[in-house]
């Protein structure tokens, strides 16, 4: 497994119960970000598959769920899908990555990546935004949110844990250019300002593989 994909699954592995608990009402506190998620279901349309790739402990998946998409959830973190498994137990979740897709090219109506791009490389993101358009079916959307910035933000031992990892923040006219590269059309951009502990903007972008 490449370098990072190593790194990423095993911090997650190592903090999936305590991210669970830190965030668990996240959404619940974030109204924006349930419009934006209540907006993709909306263009997607009811019934319309779905996959969150990098899922987590499957809020997000859940609560596009209950928007009436038929949603599966990926993620490298065994130990994130029992969480998400747990949680959601109607919803069907896959150990896997987002480099390697189970999924049949065209055969999805809409992607999601839900703050999980924040761990790729800026060199393998053009190869991670091919993967999504490849599974998208003609006029699927696409869905990526990440945190805005230049500099990468390190997280040492988190919860007295032995792992470290970095998260990526990226500028949106940066992401959006290489989603346009990939053969998407933009349709969206929704920039929030820093909440709470925050210290940088959060983006939010949709996209659509074009008919």
């Amino acid at each position: 497994m490449t370098d990072f994909l190593t790194t990423t699954r095993t911090f997650y592995d190592a903090v999936a119960e305590d991210y669970s608990e830190q965030f668990q009402d996240e959404l619940a506190t974030r109204p924006l970000e349930r419009a934006v998620l209540g907006l993709y279901a909306e263009l997607v349309g009811s019934g319309g598959k779905v996959a969150d790739l990098g899922c987590g402990p499957g809020r997000s998946t859940g609560h596009l769920g209950r928007l009436g998409l038929d949603i599966t959830g990926l993620d490298l973190s065994e130990s994130m899908l029992a969480v998400a498994r747990r949680e959601n137990p109607g919803i069907p979740f896959h150990h896997g990555s987002m480099f390697d897709l189970p999924f049949a090219d065209g055969s999805l109506d809409g992607v999601m990546c839900w703050y999980s791009s924040i761990h790729t490389p800026e060199p393998e993101l053009p190869r991670l935004f091919a993967g999504f358009h490849d599974a998208l079916t003609p006029g699927g959307h696409l869905l990526l949110a990440f945190q805005v910035g230049d500099e990468p933000r390190h997280y040492d031992q988190p919860w007295g844990h032995p792992v470290a990892i970095d998260f990526l923040r990226r500028r949106p006219e940066f992401m959006e250019a290489l989603l346009e590269q990939t053969g998407f059309t933009m349709l969206s951009r929704t920039v929030r300002e820093p909440m709470n502990e925050e210290r940088t903007p959060h983006a939010f972008l949709i996209a659509r593989r074009p008919e």
